[in-house]
């Protein structure tokens, strides 16, 4: 499970959907693309210091891996990654499952929080939807 959570960073960094390094991250939250914050293991004080600056009055929770920067970093194909920001809510869902399904005492309530985002996310679409359709009888005799 712990290499399957891993093979998603690396699914998501193909997908365009993650945003890695604390460049590329500062960019996505400035741009309002971000929907899950995270942190390696092994970050740094500073990095962790920064992370939180990024999300301070923001709606999005900032996660703490249980994997290194080498782990990290092997699955994404980036040196050094200490923080990335994923970009897509479908993945960040999917992000959050798996690593609640492995360690529930320390994820569940963000896993939880996400899926309820990720729902009212899905909601709000299909109603943008149905609103542009006609409703009534269609006029036939112009």
């Amino acid at each position: 499970m712990r290499e399957k959570t891993l093979k998603l960073l690396g699914l998501m960094r193909r997908a365009n959907a993650i945003s890695i390094g604390e460049t590329n991250t500062a960019a996505a939250v400035q741009s309002g693309k971000t929907r899950l914050l995270l942190l390696a293991a092994d970050a740094s004080d500073n990095a962790r210091k920064r992370a939180s600056s990024f999300a301070a009055g923001r709606s999005f929770p900032i996660v703490e891996l249980p994997f290194t920067k080498e782990e990290v970093s092997a699955h994404v194909g980036v040196g050094g990654c200490s923080m990335a920001a994923v970009t897509d809510m479908g993945f960040a869902d999917a992000l959050m499952r798996l690593l609640a399904a492995q360690w529930p005492e320390a994820y569940g309530v963000a896993a939880e929080e996400t899926a309820a985002r990720y729902e009212r996310m899905k909601r709000r679409r299909r109603g943008a939807n149905d609103s542009s359709k006609r409703i009534g009888k269609r006029r036939t005799d112009v």
